[in-house]
């Protein structure tokens, strides 16, 4: 698989995890059933859902942050999963270009999201992005 499907493979994990009750490890147990994971595609598929749920409360806030007028739990939860993988990818990987994150971000919400979406999406992590970068 292209990391752009691991990607798209891991949002629909994670929607699912935020829409379904149930132990999270036998919901991936049958996700990864349904689904021709390589070991390496394994490997970037669980950085990303660790990582987003591992540090989703920081996520959310940082996110929160950048929203004008509107509040994070607002958002269609594909949008929510949506900024945080990406805000995750360019926060915290540093193999994976912000623009190529923010790229990504945008054609999985023109994908999964209403009409709109991809453009306050791009803004939203535009605006981390460059705030981040400003404290570094």
């Amino acid at each position: 698989m292209t990391r752009s499907e691991i990607r798209e493979q891991a949002l629909r994990f994670l929607y699912q995890l935020a829409v379904q009750s149930g132990d999270p490890s036998q919901q991936e147990e049958r996700f990864l059933s349904y689904n021709d994971f390589t070991e390496a595609d394994l490997e970037f598929f669980h950085t990303l859902v660790e990582g987003v749920t591992t540090h989703a409360e920081a996520l959310d806030q940082e996110i929160a942050q950048a929203l004008v007028d509107w509040k994070f739990d607002r958002l269609p939860l594909i949008d929510q999963n949506i900024l945080r993988m990406a805000w995750f990818e360019i926060k915290y990987s540093k193999d994976v270009p912000a623009a190529v994150a923010i790229s990504e971000a945008v054609q999985l919400a023109k994908l999964y999201s209403d009409e709109g979406a991809h453009s306050y999406i791009n803004a939203v992590l535009g605006s981390l992005y460059r705030q981040h970068e400003g404290q570094e």
